[in-house]
């Protein structure tokens, strides 16, 4: 009784046995992730001193989550959850392996890393609409809320941990360990979706049907739902005005406050401690009602706080800033999957999850290859704080539209 008062929806999902397995190994998997990014973005800047070319790495590890995740939520509806989370997993296991040996041999191009960035960006959007899909099927209905929530806690603390270790590690041993690292991280989370049985059953296509016509079904299905319509615009104003901010961090980094890794670090970091601080409040609350309103309110709170940080005197009060943007930023991306999955119906469930990840997570992808860009003729704060700023006309946008919205989010699917 005590643990479900103090700890209130968390407790409740994470007493179901095979979530809780799937959680820790999520964790560990999404701390390798991020030492991961951490390590690339580190490589591209120290290889080339290139906003440029830090954009462009940043690019071709998310742009298939702006692609191929579109297409990747139908292959899930049709052939189950887990068999695509553990083939995904093999790969990016593979690739790390490999990019951190050629780091430690001194072989690493460039080139090489696009290549190898874009090709483990791939195998990650193959899997990512599974992974989030996969959460109604380990807990009860009413536990959703609090799951998702825990899913993003699990994530969002690996933005601590993950950083804090590559920052290190890249200073002793240098960026190789760190992938290197990241594949055992993986590996163990491959070990433990290997081990999770859920009864499913492959959908093949009705006879006249391809994977283009179910993809193109997971887009009318948003276009006519009013309520996801709204998250998903939400989600693409964000992506592309204030998330880029993280790829383009190691510039940041040395460009306005003259830090090196560890100032990278600690503003990662600063994000991740406010985006598990959010999170877990939100496990706590478990509920769906309200969602919509910390939603709305969420995107005006990141882009004034990813302007603050650009303006900070140093890198310190920039990473209290980050902090702010992480709390922001975690309520939006919760509250919007959360309603989402809410809202959505069961046999539609994979392939708006994988626009959702194209909408949330595939765009900054191109938002920070365009910022990147215009920082090299505007300068860093400009480009990236004046994105920022434009956020605001998002936020009056959906102010007008919230209360028409709740109905449409909150109250559940049908189907």
């Amino acid at each position: 009784m005590l643990r479900t008062s103090v700890f209130g929806g968390a407790a409740s999902a994470l007493r179901v046995p095979i979530f809780r397995r799937y959680f820790l190994g999520h964790f560990m998997a999404s701390i390798g992730r991020w030492m991961y990014r951490m390590s690339i973005g580190w490589l591209a800047y120290d290889l080339t001193e290139s906003t440029v070319w830090l954009g462009a790495v940043a690019f071709a590890d998310l742009v298939p989550s702006a692609l191929l995740t579109i297409f990747a939520g139908a292959i899930t509806d049709r052939f189950g959850y887990m068999r695509i989370i553990r083939h995904s997993l093999v790969a990016v296991i593979l690739l790390s392996t490999l990019l951190g040996g050629l780091v430690i041999t001194r072989t690493i191009t460039v080139e090489w890393l696009l290549l190898i960035a874009l090709l483990a960006g791939s195998a990650e959007s193959l899997g990512q609409p599974a992974r989030l899909a996969i959460v109604n099927a380990l807990v009860p209905k009413h536990d959703l809320s609090a799951a998702i929530a825990l899913g993003s806690t699990s994530f969002n603390a690996s933005r601590i941990v993950g950083p804090s270790i590559a920052g290190l590690l890249i200073q002793v041993t240098g960026p190789g360990v760190v992938m290197l690292l990241c594949a055992l991280a993986v590996f163990y989370f491959w070990l433990v979706v290997r081990r999770i049985n859920l009864e499913e059953k492959s959908k093949p296509a009705a006879k006249g049907d391809s994977l283009w016509r179910d993809t193109l079904a997971g887009f009318t299905y948003v276009l006519d739902h009013r309520g996801i319509r709204f998250v998903m615009i939400l989600l693409t104003a964000t992506s592309l005005l204030v998330r880029p901010v993280i790829e383009l961090l190691p510039s940041i980094a040395r460009r306005i406050f003259e830090s090196e890794a560890t100032g990278l670090s600690m503003m990662l970091s600063g994000i991740g401690v406010g985006a598990v601080t959010a999170s877990l409040v939100l496990a706590r609350r478990g509920q769906t009602q309200g969602l919509t309103k910390v939603l709305v309110w969420s995107t005006f709170g990141t882009g004034l706080s990813v302007w603050a940080a650009l303006h900070m005197p140093s890198i310190q009060l920039a990473a209290v800033a980050f902090c702010f943007m992480g709390v922001f930023m975690l309520c939006g991306n919760v509250s919007a999957q959360t309603l989402v999955q809410n809202s959505v119906s069961t046999e539609m469930r994979a392939r708006v999850l994988g626009l959702f990840i194209v909408f949330g997570h595939g765009l900054p992808a191109l938002g920070a290859l365009v910022q990147g860009w215009l920082a090299t003729f505007f300068g860093l704060p400009a480009a990236v704080g004046g994105s920022a700023i434009l956020m605001l006309a998002f936020w009056i946008w959906a102010m007008f539209r919230q209360r028409a919205m709740v109905g449409q989010l909150e109250m559940g699917s049908d189907a």
